[in-house]
């Protein structure tokens, strides 16, 4: 069921804002300073292209002052723009029943692009569109 919902996904709107991310990315990269925050786009490009089955988790040690710093750096940097996406995207979804589960991966990761530092994707395996 994973599998199928994957599919779905990047059929309606995961691979495009799966691009959306390697683009900042990318932009990010290209200077010195910005590699970390390119890094953590890179890391929800791929969290983008397969949701269900995956969930960010926070690390053990997330709560350390380098994580809060480079959370309200990445907040003025890159945050905005990618927040508004999914947050526009889950409320589009939101209006039908069968677009629930991809409301709900689209919060998810509103959540995580606002604060991706401090947080790890792992896999979860507790429903068909965890």
């Amino acid at each position: 069921m994973k599998l199928i919902g994957n599919a779905i996904w990047l059929v309606f709107g995961g691979f495009l804002t799966a691009i959306e991310y390697v683009v900042a990315g990318i932009a990010l990269c290209l200077t010195i300073v910005g590699i970390p925050f390119g890094f953590q786009c890179f890391k929800l490009a791929f969290f983008e292209l397969m949701p269900f089955g995956l969930e960010a988790q926070k690390v053990e040690d997330g709560n350390g002052c380098i994580y809060t710093l480079m959370n309200v750096i990445w907040f003025f940097v890159g945050a905005i723009p990618l927040v508004l996406t999914h947050l526009l995207l889950g409320v589009l979804f939101a209006i039908t029943i069968i677009g629930w589960p991809f409301a709900k991966q689209h919060f998810k990761m509103m959540s995580l692009s606002l604060t991706p530092f401090g947080r790890d994707i792992v896999e979860v395996g507790d429903g068909p569109f965890s």
